[in-house]
């Protein structure tokens, strides 16, 4: 067994603990407006912005787009951040994407509602046993998603997002690179599979995408015979060869509303819905199943860490020092380099 396959075990456990209490907070109609005003005063006064992931809460995702932010994917999220005025960037997202803001805007300040709110992806991406991987094969190019570390981005040729993922590793193939992809090992197989590229991956997944199971979509799919199904890269392969449509959060979105089917199955985080559905209010959303028959939970696609990003802790985000994002500048140098060489390559498709 390898780390990075330990490490995503272990996560597992955190994952379950969560699922079994996650209802235990909500909030009434009362307490979500009294903190959302608080939150909204706090920005203005602040000089700041909200910038939200698809798998945020849905107070929080219509809390961003109420003042100015934007709900997107860490793509997006990353653009938005890098042209946006203001001078304090709160990201509700995981922390890589703190780390990103960061990285992009060396001088603004950025902070999180928790900076315990991470990623199965980046930890089990650890940065010293990823440089000596990248040591043992000098010949590849080293393509790393989003998904990870900043210390692990400086130490890579190309970020990339699951919305382009595929577009660079094309790019480098067309070159004649051969390619090193982590940490997901579903996204860098899938990327593998479309490009043809020669393609040495990372043993990493993501908690909530690595649960998916294609006899569950098959079932889903003999329930709803008209509808399409809609998957995430980062999803076993068996469940991608399942999909009418593979792509990102912001795909996923522009799938559903592209298409002409009256039902969709969406294999990625429930936390899409809420926009998606926004979108397509006229469609059917079904969340593909993670469970087998008799499971209390058909399915559990919920990422515990974009779960820690709530109203309560937006609302004390600017009184606390304990939640600001710092990166060091020259790890933040060397990390820009990839970064910004994906903006550019996207401005550039």
């Amino acid at each position: 067994m390898s780390i990075a396959h330990e490490h995503l075990l272990e996560i597992r456990d955190l994952v379950k603990d969560h699922l079994a209490h996650k209802d235990e907070h909500e909030l009434s109609s009362e307490r979500q407006a009294f903190l959302k005003d608080r939150i909204r005063d706090s920005l203005q006064r602040e000089n700041g912005v909200l910038i939200a992931h698809y798998y945020t809460q849905d107070a929080v995702q219509d809390l961003a787009e109420e003042t100015g932010g934007i709900v997107s994917d860490s793509l997006e999220m990353a653009r938005f951040g890098n042209e946006h005025p203001a001078q304090t960037l709160v990201v509700a997202g995981v922390k890589f994407m703190g780390e990103t803001a960061k990285i992009l805007n060396p001088e603004k300040r950025v902070l999180m509602p928790t900076l315990e709110a991470t990623c199965s992806l980046d930890i089990g991406c650890p940065a010293d046993e990823f440089a000596a991987y990248c040591d043992e094969h000098p010949d590849r190019k080293v393509v790393v998603y989003a998904n990870t570390s900043a210390a692990v981005k400086a130490r890579s040729d190309w970020v990339v997002t699951s919305s382009i993922a595929k577009d660079v590793v094309a790019h480098l193939h067309a070159q004649g690179e051969k390619v090193l992809f982590a940490p997901d090992r579903h996204l860098g197989h899938y990327v593998q599979s479309v490009t043809g590229a020669d393609v040495l991956v990372w043993d990493g997944a993501c908690v909530v995408h690595e649960e998916f199971k294609a006899d569950g979509l098959r079932h889903a799919m003999e329930e709803h015979p008209g509808a399409a199904v809609l998957v995430h890269p980062e999803s076993p392969a068996a469940v991608i060869e399942l999909a009418d449509r593979v792509g990102s959060t912001s795909q996923i979105i522009q799938a559903a509303r592209e298409m002409p089917n009256r039902e969709f199955i969406v294999a990625t985080d429930q936390g899409i819905f809420h926009t998606m559905q926004k979108q397509v209010p006229d469609k059917e959303l079904i969340i593909a199943p993670t469970a087998g028959h008799g499971a209390t939970c058909y399915s559990c696609a919920n990422c515990p860490w974009m779960a820690m990003n709530e109203l309560e802790s937006l609302a004390t985000v600017f009184e606390r020092d304990d939640n600001e994002v710092f990166v060091d500048p020259e790890l933040g140098r060397r990390a820009m380099v990839p970064l910004q060489r994906m903006l550019d390559f996207k401005k550039n498709l």
